[in-house]
C-alpha cells in the first residue's frame, strides 16, 4: 500500500469589494474621492456621475452597493435622484455629501433610508468611517 498524505491549505473566502458610485457636480471632488477610495483594497469605484439624472442611469447600469451622493446639484438634486435609485433597487446604500449640515436634509435622508449624511468638510475622516460601517453591513448581508 502506498500512503500519500496531501496537505491542503484552506484560504479564507474573500468578499468582493464594495462597489461605489460617486455623484457630485464638482469634478475635483469626484476625482479626489475616486483617488482616495481606490487606495482601499476592499472598495471599488465603479463609476462617477456629474448630476442626478446621470446618477440614476449609472446606478441602473452599474449596480453599485453604495452611492456617495452630493445633495445639491443642478437639475435633479441628490435627494430626488436617491429616491429614484432606491425605488429601483432598495438594496443600494446611499451616503449623502453636503456642504451645509441642514436639519431638513438630514430628515429627508432619514425618510429615504439613507445610510448617512456627511459634511464635505469632514470628507476624509468621517466619510471613511461611514463608508467602512456601511461596507461591513453590506458584507454581512451578503454572507
Amino acid at each position: 500500500m502506498h500512503d500519500a498524505s496531501v496537505s491542503v491549505e484552506v484560504q479564507p473566502m474573500r468578499m468582493p469589494p464594495t462597489r461605489i458610485l460617486i455623484v457630485d457636480d464638482e469634478r475635483p471632488i469626484r476625482r479626489g474621492l475616486t483617488l482616495r477610495l481606490r487606495a482601499e483594497p476592499d472598495l471599488a469605484v465603479v463609476g462617477e456621475a456629474p448630476d442626478g439624472l446621470s446618477a440614476v442611469d449609472s446606478a441602473r447600469r452599474l449596480k453599485p452597493d453604495l452611492v456617495l451622493m452630493d445633495v445639491r446639484m443642478p437639475g435633479l438634486d441628490g435627494l430626488s435622484a436617491a429616491a429614484l435609485i432606491l425605488a429601483s433597487d432598495p438594496g443600494t446604500q446611499v451616503i449623502f455629501l453636503t456642504m451645509h449640515d441642514d436639519a431638513r436634509v438630514r430628515a429627508e435622508a432619514a425618510r429615504l433610508g439613507a445610510a448617512g449624511v456627511v459634511g464635505k468638510q469632514m470628507i476624509d475622516e468621517e466619510l471613511m468611517a461611514t463608508i467602512r460601517a456601511v461596507a461591513a453591513n453590506i458584507r454581512s448581508a451578503q454572507e
